[in-house]
């Protein structure tokens, strides 16, 4: 074996020369063997002349035709059966010219047999030494891949799980000996791949763990549900195997091999999306070439969405951001990975429209995306006026701005809690949209897109559970029966530069989210993906709804009053909005209010704006005990901070 490899590797340096003295071999050998089958092994000494005539005809007519089909390029180790289809094409092509070429130049009585042993003779040649050079190249490569390796198992027997594995034993660096295959489908147990057997499902994964002493599983199915990779997740964990995954189609296109992109099983893979489809003509045809500013650059779907527009190619991509060190972050970044696209950091707050003023005079921007904005649903209820001022006040200094200055497509994050809000944070939301359809009656094309919670986001579940693991636990849920809708960072941007694409102007575009996720379940999955025990190893623990809290988000109103789009992840909400001339007088009574600080107005105004919000019972008791509050202010204290809570 090591012979064998050694001789593959020097003619791996000489490549191209002993392509070219093989495939004239093989011509030669070809003829000689075709005039021998036709008489019997023994060619009679007349025919000797027509052979004499016919061998340089078929090694230069043959060799000319390769060369043209590119059939004397390429490696011989990685031919496909689309190669050989070419084969045939090229020998059928070669064949046929070198009989024309016969017929004028060789003497009369050349046996029409000939040309067709010639040609079989010829395409078992060509093709057989390059099958054989696959095969040896696969042997060494398994050999080499083979007893040094982990142990291994590949559940998937597809079109994924069979590619992973030829690659697996072409490459030398990756350490895998792969047993064979599992597969849930019983018509695949005991069928052999490459020469690997399928041994059974994932309910066997501990029987054959222990009896081929498997150290890692490799998931080779992309489009595995969330319930499905939990489920495989929780047998690995039982067996005690290592897991590991290859990624869907969104990441694969990225990248040349598939084995190459092996990883850790991530929570993301347990919400089993599929990847999202873009129409990426129009997106160019919107962003390429213009100047883009989003505002809240440095938080995650604002940092997401400039590295998702350089992908454009922008003009320029001006970050606008208040927080000083995440946009120093976001800067070094952009510039690192995006050197083509100029990215402009620029601090400033969203409420102060004097420096808004300056930014849009310096870069005047075609397109703005609105990601800025407080999201914490208990902060807020605690920060009603900070809320209002920055959601509501903010985006509308921004909007106004846009219009202003010749904006021609202006995009806002919205929530999908603000489908009838029992937070301050969804009820701002939804006034903000309210806004962005009362201003739709100019040049400017103002779209909302609503979603649910983002994974990984700053201030979201999964870090908060992650940190606790890490710590050793607790790790604390407010309710057993607390749902979410989850997007991933990534899919979340994507969707929103779509709906970008497919907004008119005056629209709240909604976002599929998919399946509602139970959090106790999310953070079950968290402690497997540590390689721990949910509730023997790290506790889970109930601490209560916080303030402005849902059990659920509701979808089902999004999808009673929206309509379909050409993208069947995206839907368009059919709602009412607010006249002009209501939004200015609800604006300026806001202000009044921020004003005077008059909790118990503000409630009953964006009850006036938004009628199917429901305050929070948090929210309610600071309006009906003014008295609590005015002998705590009297007094100068703080209100009381109790663990998970905010002031009552």
């Amino acid at each position: 074996m090591r012979r064998a490899r050694e001789f593959v590797e020097k003619l791996v340096r000489i490549h191209r020369a002993v392509v070219w003295v093989a495939q004239i071999g093989i011509f030669a050998l070809s003829a000689v063997l075709a005039f021998l089958l036709r008489f019997d092994l023994r060619i009679p000494p007349a025919y000797l002349g027509h052979l004499a005539y016919a061998l340089p005809i078929w090694i230069v007519v043959k060799s000319v035709v390769f060369r043209v089909a590119n059939l004397d390029r390429g490696w011989w180790r990685y031919v496909s059966v689309a190669d050989l289809l070419r084969i045939v094409v090229g020998n059928f092509a070669g064949s046929a010219l070198s009989c024309i070429a016969i017929l004028f130049i060789a003497p009369a009585g050349f046996p029409r047999s000939i040309y067709l042993l010639d040609l079989i003779t010829c395409f078992l040649g060509t093709a057989g030494v390059r099958i054989i050079v696959r095969m040896t190249a696969e042997a060494t490569s398994h050999g080499r891949n083979g007893a040094a390796g982990k142990n291994t198992l590949i559940y998937g027997a597809g079109d994924a799980g069979v590619t992973l594995f030829r690659e697996i034993q072409r490459n030398p660096k990756l350490e895998y000996h792969v047993r064979g295959f599992l597969d849930d489908r019983p018509d695949k147990k005991g069928v052999h791949i490459l020469g690997a057997p399928v041994l059974g499902g994932v309910d066997q994964v501990q029987v054959l763990a222990t009896k081929y002493n498997i150290v890692i599983i490799l998931i080779a199915i992309p489009s595995a549900t969330g319930t499905e990779m939990t489920r495989i997740l929780e047998r690995c964990h039982a067996a005690g195997v290592e897991c590991k995954t290859v990624p869907g189609l969104g990441e694969v296109i990225q990248e040349r091999e598939l084995a190459g992109q092996i990883r850790k099983v991530a929570v993301e893979d347990l919400l089993g999306r599929n990847s999202v489809r873009l129409e990426e003509n129009q997106m160019c045809s919107t962003l390429e070439g213009k100047v883009v500013l989003v505002t809240g650059a440095a938080g995650s779907i604002g940092s997401e969405l400039c590295r998702q527009i350089a992908r454009f190619h922008p003009a320029g991509i001006v970050g606008f951001e208040i927080a000083e060190s995440p946009l120093f972050e976001i800067d070094r970044e952009m510039r690192q990975a995006f050197r083509e696209t100029p990215f402009y950091p620029e601090i400033g707050s969203i409420q102060n429209r004097t420096r808004l003023n300056e930014v849009m005079r310096q870069y005047s921007p075609s397109v703005i995306y609105h990601a800025a904005a407080y999201k914490h649903v208990p902060l807020m209820e605690a920060h009603v006026f900070e809320a209002i001022e920055n959601n509501v006040f903010g985006t509308y200094n921004v909007a106004v701005a846009a219009a202003e200055y010749g904006v021609e497509d202006f995009v806002m994050i919205s929530s999908d809690k603000a489908v009838r809000p029992t937070n301050i944070m969804g009820a701002t939301k939804r006034v903000a949209e309210l806004l962005l359809l009362a201003l739709q009656n100019g040049r400017t094309k103002y779209v909302a897109v609503r979603f649910g919670n983002v994974l990984g986001s700053n201030g979201s579940v999964v870090p908060i559970f992650k940190k606790q693991i890490a710590a050793g636990g607790p790790v604390t849920v407010t309710h057993p029966d607390m749902r979410r809708f989850f997007m991933t960072i990534p899919e979340a941007c994507q969707l929103v530069l779509q709906a970008a694409v497919i907004g008119v102007g005056g629209q709240i575009c909604v976002l599929d989210m998919g399946e509602p996720v139970k959090i106790v379940d999310l953070a079950r999955n968290l402690i497997l993906l540590s390689g721990l025990r949910p509730d023997t190893d790290i506790k889970i623990e109930f601490t209560g709804m916080r303030p402005g809290e849902k059990l659920y988000e509701e979808l089902s109103t999004m999808l009673e009053d929206t309509v379909p789009t050409a993208h069947e992840k995206i839907r368009i909400y059919v709602g009412n909005g607010m006249p002009a001339g209501d939004m200015v007088t609800w604006l300026d009574c806001l202000r009044e209010i921020c004003e005077t600080r008059d909790v118990g107005r503000l409630v009953i105004a964006l009850k006036e704006i938004v009628l199917d919000y429901s305050p929070s019972t948090h929210l309610l008791k600071r309006v009906i005990e003014p008295r609590e509050g005015d002998r705590r202010a009297a007094r100068r204290l703080p209100e009381p901070h109790t663990t998970g809570q905010y002031p009552q």
